[in-house]
């Protein structure tokens, strides 16, 4: 099938070529949609500025140039020199048919890349909270969308292995045994470990002194040493992956790719940002001064790669990071779901690799900035007693409300069946909610706005896909093979079959920017589309077994590009709500 936007894009710019010269053939032909047409095309008005002309005489030589014939059945200049397109049903009818017909539904496959990214990264022997539900979510939604288009992702979750606190956590599993109970809260409280293991710290200068003296040796590489944090990761773990699997996210233990894998490169870090001229010492420490980074009254902002008592901090994990991930990994992007906080420190760790030539010409690191999760009052979502909220239990929380739902609406289906669709659709609208704002933006957390079945929410696309499954239940049909020709005749047909078009364009856009919520967007909008479909054009009850196979090809194709959409989106479909 066609991008209709990139068609006439191709055939705009061919007539802007043939009518001012092969110097104006790469000139954007600016394709828009249009309220007055299904596209616009806003070229000559730029062109008339470089050429001298006026807009409309500009508009005029394109279009006796235009060769669209086959595609639009009607072709007007408008206003001050816009040339309003407007696409033929047949021609549209066609395209949608080419989507049943077509594995990837339109979706091109972009020149590939090496894309590491960085994401979700939580801190072992501690709970995850609702601060990692957007890096999380956010990031697998960009994994899957990236993969889909056809690029070689690299997932690399960079949980906190490694450092001072590892020693009070080694040293109260050896106190409380490796096997005790205690012990194996790690898989499901990790908290109340940490915890315990801290006021330890705090209070018993003997355990503070023998946990000390365990930092040494785990730095050192001592092997009953590294045999115990070996054994801490792996209690860790199981609590990750519980709360992926609750998530239905695509991290496994083969993406780990903590702070520890990058232990014995700092020191070659430093040295060679020293030898380079870029690190130098600061009253004790080892600093890159960089240009263009400055604090209050204009002093620069160190970025500090060995501390005064020769201790390495994030910068200098960071910095060798990026530096394996390009030389290793050979990336092409890098991709750090990140909260927005860290913006200035990411700014200066590239700055530094790129001024030590480890981020070559070409190598592009993006900040993916996430925004804050809010309670109600407009502040950082926290429980009453102002501590971070756990983040299973909020999705226990989701699961529990939904369930609610689902058992008022639903009591005639079994106990079970009830409890996979609550499970599907409180994660589902958990997810969605945090997909569908500007990553970078805050949103408030709001449990009955994401259950709603109305408005632009998880459910509510859940329930249009699992509305066309009832259809074609009730009808008999085959939704993965329908076997009618799809033609236009009404306009809502038409609607709903230009819709369908732009799901190709819409994820290739997410690619592009790194954006999940214009692919939540676009299926709104398909879904609202359909709402109007089913309003104009009735398909079992369809005038004539034409029209009824018609619709149902229609119907399909709309199914399968929901389905497939939420699927980039980490969202599950219900085969019925």
């Amino acid at each position: 099938m066609a991008d209709p936007q990139e068609v006439l894009a191709q055939r705009v710019q061919s007539a802007i070529g043939a009518a001012f010269g092969p110097e104006h053939a790469e000139t954007d032909p600016v394709i828009r949609p249009s309220q007055f047409a299904d596209y616009q095309a806003n070229a000559a008005l730029a062109l008339a500025k470089r050429l001298g002309r006026k807009p409309r005489e500009a508009a005029a030589e394109i279009v006796e140039r235009l060769d669209v014939g086959d595609v639009c059945r009607e072709v007007e200049i408008s206003g001050p020199g816009f040339i309003n397109l407007t696409l033929r049903d047949e021609w549209i009818a066609a395209q949608a048919q080419a989507l049943l017909s077509d594995a990837r539904l339109g979706v091109p496959v972009q020149e590939r890349q090496n894309i590491p990214i960085d994401y979700s990264a939580p801190n072992v022997a501690k709970e995850m909270h609702v601060a990692h539900l957007r890096t999380t979510v956010v990031g697998d939604a960009l994994a899957r969308t990236l993969e889909f288009l056809g690029h070689n992702v690299v997932r690399q979750n960079h949980i906190g292995d490694w450092g001072t606190p590892f020693g009070m956590l080694i040293e109260h599993l050896l106190d409380v045994g490796e096997d005790s109970e205690e012990a194996q809260q790690l898989k499901t409280d990790p908290n109340t470990f940490y915890q315990a293991a801290r006021a330890k710290f705090d209070s018993d200068e003997e355990f503070s002194a023998r946990a000390r003296k365990r930092v040494v040796s785990l730095q050192a590489g001592d092997p009953e040493t590294l045999r115990i944090w070996q054994g801490l990761i792996e209690l860790s773990k199981a609590y990750f992956n519980r709360v992926y699997s609750t998530l239905d996210v695509t991290l496994t233990d083969a993406d780990l790719a903590g702070e520890s894998m990058y232990n014995d490169m700092l020191e070659e870090v430093c040295r060679e940002l020293e030898d380079k001229g870029l690190a130098v010492t600061s009253e004790g420490a080892l600093c890159v001064f960089l240009d263009g980074f400055t604090g209050r009254e204009g002093k620069p902002v160190p970025l500090i790669v060995r501390k005064s008592d020769g201790g390495y901090g994030y910068a200098t994990t960071d910095l060798a990071t990026i530096k394996y991930r390009v030389a290793e990994l050979k990336a092409d992007r890098v991709l750090y779901v990140v909260g927005a906080p860290q913006n200035l420190h990411f700014r200066m760790v590239w700055e530094t690799a790129r001024l030590a030539g480890w981020i070559p010409d070409g190598v592009e690191p993006v900040h993916v900035q996430i925004g804050n999760v809010l309670g109600s009052d407009g502040k950082i979502l926290r429980t009453r007693s102002g501590k971070p909220l756990k983040l299973m239990e909020l999705l226990d929380e989701a699961v529990q409300r939904a369930g609610a739902v689902v058992e008022e609406n639903r009591p005639d289906l079994d106990a079970e069946t009830r409890a996979g669709i609550a499970r599907q659709v409180g994660i589902g609208a958990v997810k969605y909610a945090d997909l569908s704002v500007s990553h970078d933006t805050e949103y408030v957390f709001d449990f009955d706005r994401m259950l709603a079945l109305t408005g632009n929410t998880g459910p509510y696309l859940q329930y249009a896909q699992a509305r066309l499954r009832s259809i074609f239940r009730k009808g008999g049909a085959d939704p993965a093979a329908p076997a009618g020709t799809i033609a236009i005749g009404q306009p809502a047909e038409r609607d709903l079959a230009l819709a369908l078009l732009g799901f190709g364009p819409a994820v290739a856009l997410v690619g592009d920017e790194l954006a999940p919520h214009r692919l939540c967007g676009y299926l709104f909008d398909l879904a609202q589309t359909l709402t109007a479909f089913y309003e104009h054009c009735p398909v079992l009850a369809a005038d004539t077994p034409e029209q009824r196979d018609s619709r149902l090809a229609l119907c399909a194709a709309a199914l399968r590009i929901l389905v497939q959409g939420l699927d980039l989106l980490g969202v599950q479909a219900p085969e019925q709500m």
